[in-house]
């Protein structure tokens, strides 16, 4: 358990603590809620530890939301010390809070995971990283992105492709150029994205099959 201050707020805090930890999901549940609902910036560590181990999705999106609801100038430092953690789910949790507070002081340490070994920390970081990229680095943004291509399965390449697509007309030149790709993997993730690009309503199931397609007979810009 983290031991926090419990100075203003007598033993409330501990027993917090105490039930963001308890086996039942909806009693951590409704303890993550009461911390959001407190706004104590004392219970910045324990929020923060604690997403690191919820195993629970709704959870650690309550989780989330609480930290959200504390001062920026508290939580984007610890969370961004957070993003040198060792744990996976504790870079990709403090990675998904950051793009949910907004503030662009996180963007550096953000790109630092955008190529990190475990896919759910890089994922996060695509989508944090396309929330902060700050306005003129979006060309930037894509150009390191679009080294991605390729990578994990389907699930990664969706993901990655709404990242690109979001950054808007600076991702299609990096596209064209990724399609030109011998590699039939880079080439097929870029002619579906830039299909999603082009066409959001056609859907990305329909897109790669067409880019495994187009890839037999070879790259077309």
């Amino acid at each position: 358990m983290v031991v926090v201050n419990t100075t203003n707020n007598g033993e409330s805090n501990t027993h917090l603590v105490d039930a963001l930890s308890t086996t039942d999901s909806s009693g951590r549940l409704r303890a993550a809620l009461t911390v959001g609902t407190l706004r104590d910036p004392a219970l910045t560590d324990v929020l923060v530890a604690r997403c690191a181990a919820e195993p629970d999705f709704f959870v650690r999106d309550m989780l989330t939301w609480a930290l959200c609801r504390l001062p920026a100038e508290v939580t984007v430092p610890r969370l961004i010390d957070e993003l040198q953690s060792d744990n996976a789910q504790a870079r990709s949790q403090a990675l998904h809070t950051l793009s949910k507070i907004g503030d662009r002081q996180a963007w550096p340490a953000v790109t630092l995971l955008l190529h990190d070994d475990h896919d759910e920390v890089a994922r996060s970081a695509w989508r944090a990283a396309v929330a902060l990229v700050p306005s003129g680095n979006e060309a930037a943004l894509a150009a390191d992105l679009v080294a991605e291509l390729g990578r994990g399965d389907r699930d990664i390449h969706l993901s990655l492709s709404r990242a690109l697509v979001s950054l808007g007309e600076s991702v299609v030149p990096v596209l064209d150029a990724a399609a030109a790709s011998p590699d039939p993997k880079i080439h097929a993730h870029a002619i579906a994205t830039r299909q999603l690009y082009l066409d959001p309503d056609s859907g990305f199931t329909l897109s790669s099959e067409l880019a495994q397609r187009v890839s037999i007979v070879g790259p077309q810009i």
